[in-house]
């Protein structure tokens, strides 16, 4: 039997968000090609739903449908004035979620952390919402762990996701928890997006600059692209950008959401990546290309980033056409397959990223 997935519209919903789940989850097929996932749409009363933009939207299933689901998802709505000023749920929204059953996954898009939050469910717990409202999350509800970096977090049964697409995201993790990588990878593939996306939302946040485009490091990292074979140390970089060291980091950081160190050994696991697919390289050339000063440290940073060692890596990703000559180049785009590793905690796991810094958290707080 698919697993029952009810996505809940609620007035003021946005139409993208809205299409997310079914978009990514009926991409999930096993070996036969039949869909793993049943995906059905909602609303109070089975009513017409008013959406943020110039149009409502008719579902075709009342809230009821909340009560037979395995995962209930809300969708990303314009949280109503009053639950962001005195941080209450409208009678009609509650007296819905009372239907959940008490195992049932319920996962949060965006907004929508506001609402689990005001019924209690991520009391203790770690949680995440578009970067903008985090603050907002927080103040209201101050026993929330929340953590405005990553792109979702997974606290077993409850699980909240950053803004827009990053329900992308958090729908493939959900695959991928429930099916695997490779499901989850070949869900992504017919979406047309990545398996998994490097870095937490922190990138996304909106830092104010000075003005002056001469203070900007963009310069510096192109140099740095054309040089990742080289040594780089944070004195070297802050010279070429003319500036202190302690100035060209908070810059770094505040442009790109990522310290110097982060970005550039992600850029070099990329690189590596790709010569991995692209090259007859031996492994240790290819270290040595990329950056690494050995092949220890390449298959290291590539395990933690990628789940594979370059062997594996290669194995899985090197693929040939028929001529048997590779199907991808050097430089292009490369896919990810993520082995997501388990640290015990009380009743939660970490994942992460070492490199490019948070992505996701089982208990609600990344790294920087």
């Amino acid at each position: 039997m698919s697993h029952r997935v009810a996505v809940l519209a609620l007035d003021g919903v946005m139409p993208f968000d809205l299409s997310i789940p079914a978009c990514v989850l009926h991409q999930a097929v096993d070996a036969a090609g039949r869909q793993l996932y049943e995906v059905s749409t909602c609303s109070l009363g089975g009513r017409p739903v008013r959406t943020n933009q110039d149009f409502s939207i008719t579902v075709q299933h009342d809230h009821t449908l909340l009560a037979r689901a395995d995962t209930v998802v809300i969708a990303t709505h314009e949280p109503a004035a009053g639950l962001l000023a005195v941080a209450k749920v409208p009678p009609e929204v509650g007296a819905a979620l009372e239907l959940i059953r008490p195992h049932t996954r319920i996962v949060s898009l965006c907004t929508s952390a506001f609402l689990l939050a005001a019924v209690g469910l991520l009391d203790g717990q770690g949680a995440t919402t578009h970067w903008g409202l985090c603050g907002e999350l927080a103040r209201l509800f101050p026993k929330v762990d929340v953590d405005p970096e990553v792109l979702f977090v997974d606290n077993g049964r409850v699980l909240t996701g950053a803004g827009v697409a990053a329900g992308i995201d958090l729908c493939l993790h959900l695959v991928r928890r429930d099916h695997g990588a490779s499901v989850a990878n070949a869900a992504a593939r017919r979406c047309v997006v990545a398996p998994w996306r490097d870095g937490g939302q922190a990138q996304f946040i909106d830092h104010p600059l000075p003005p002056d485009a001469d203070n900007s490091t963009s310069t510096t990292r192109l140099w740095i692209l054309d040089r990742l074979a080289e040594p780089l140390s944070l004195t070297d970089l802050s010279r070429h950008a003319n500036m202190s060291v302690r100035t060209f980091t908070r810059r770094f950081r505040a442009e790109v959401g990522q310290s110097p160190h982060q970005w550039i050994n992600q850029r070099r696991v990329d690189h590596a990546r790709s010569l991995l697919e692209s090259t007859d390289l031996s492994v240790g050339q290819v270290a040595s290309a990329a950056g690494f000063a050995d092949p220890v440290l390449l298959r290291k940073h590539l395990q933690a980033s990628v789940g594979l060692s370059p062997g594996a890596y290669r194995r899985t990703y090197a693929a040939t056409g028929s001529n048997g000559t590779s199907t991808h180049t050097a430089g292009s785009p490369a896919p990810v397959t993520l082995a997501l590793t388990a640290t015990s905690s009380p009743g939660a796991a970490h994942h992460q990223d070492p490199l490019s810094g948070p992505v996701c958290s089982s208990t609600g707080r990344g790294v920087a």
